[in-house]
């Protein structure tokens, strides 16, 4: 089992909650190791986080905020982003400061290189691992895979159906299970996530000629107009005038060709409209995966991914 959850995951847990009850409580931690996690309260001038310990605080001085500080591979905005947000830590010590209040010493990196050498360091290409959605950016989502550690989902591996932005598919601090891509030789992870949407058939098995349903504008292309039923699903619609990308849309399908992996739609209508994200659907529950073929048996044209 991996006790290296991502940031934010920990802190609200009974036995996390007890360590801060008192000093003797904080001793004990720090004699037995145990990973804790509280909220950073700021990041001072010499980049040193301080963190609320509760019947205390606690120091993390910035060599021991995170791997990589020291040889400048991770920047100091990684700390500085972690104010008023839940930092995980091992107590190493107990100091006083000039005003002889008692404080305790905090080591994240510490943690960090627990997670990755117990943990991180095993994964392998195909390995299927939650993770949390720590930050979005145009060309993919960083993910937090334990510790505070983390690796990269690029935008094109999020889905099979394109989107503009990975914020129209999570939320920031959503939980989801991604896919080890690739390590490469400084043991940066990238994952991927289409996989675990399901297949063309399973998608098109949700849907049957004749039905109305909703759906999303994705593209619009000189021959048709490319709208989003499912993330791993997308139809091709006649052209209509007046659709904009990013609509909402109300389509009827005309016919499923598994043979050619098309869906023909008509657009009903389009409308602009706030709506949350749908859950997300995982159409598998296996830990590893080395094949998948998104593509149908009968269609000529093979899409698959293969991780091992």
């Amino acid at each position: 089992m991996n006790i290296f959850k991502p940031e934010g995951q920990l802190i609200s847990e009974k036995s996390n909650k007890e360590a801060f009850e008192s000093p003797s409580s904080l001793r004990e931690a720090c004699f037995t190791g145990k990973i804790l996690e509280a909220r950073a309260m700021l990041c001072d001038r010499e980049h040193n986080l301080k963190v609320d310990l509760g019947c205390m605080y606690g120091i993390i001085p910035h060599s021991e905020g995170a791997i990589g500080i020291d040889d400048g591979s991770v920047r100091d905005i990684a700390l500085i982003s972690r104010v008023n947000k839940p930092v995980v830590f091992k107590i190493m010590g107990f100091s006083r400061d000039p005003e002889g209040r008692e404080f305790a010493l905090l080591s994240r990196k510490a943690v960090q290189q627990e997670c990755m050498e117990e943990y991180v360091s095993h994964l392998r290409p195909g390995d299927v691992i939650k993770a949390r959605v720590a930050h979005m950016e145009s060309f993919g989502v960083f993910l937090d895979i334990g510790a505070g550690i983390n690796g990269l989902l690029p935008i094109d591996s999020i889905s099979v159906s394109r989107i503009p932005h990975p914020s129209v598919r999570f939320t920031a601090g959503q939980i989801i299970k991604v896919i080890v891509k690739s390590i490469d030789e400084f043991g940066r992870l990238t994952f991927s996530h289409k996989e675990l949407l399901g297949t063309w058939e399973q998608n098109a098995g949700e849907f049957t000629a004749g039905e109305t349903v909703p759906g999303i504008v994705r593209s619009i292309e000189n021959y048709g107009i490319f709208v989003e039923l499912a993330p791993n699903l997308a139809g091709l619609a006649e052209y209509a005038p007046g659709v904009q990308a990013g609509s909402h849309a109300g389509v009827y399908i005309k016919s499923i060709v598994p043979e050619r992996m098309k869906i023909k739609l008509i657009i009903v209508d389009s409308f602009d409209a706030q709506y949350p994200n749908p859950q997300l659907r995982y159409y598998t529950d296996s830990e590893h995966i080395d094949h998948w073929i998104y593509s149908p048996d009968k269609c000529n044209k093979i899409i698959e991914s293969v991780f091992c």
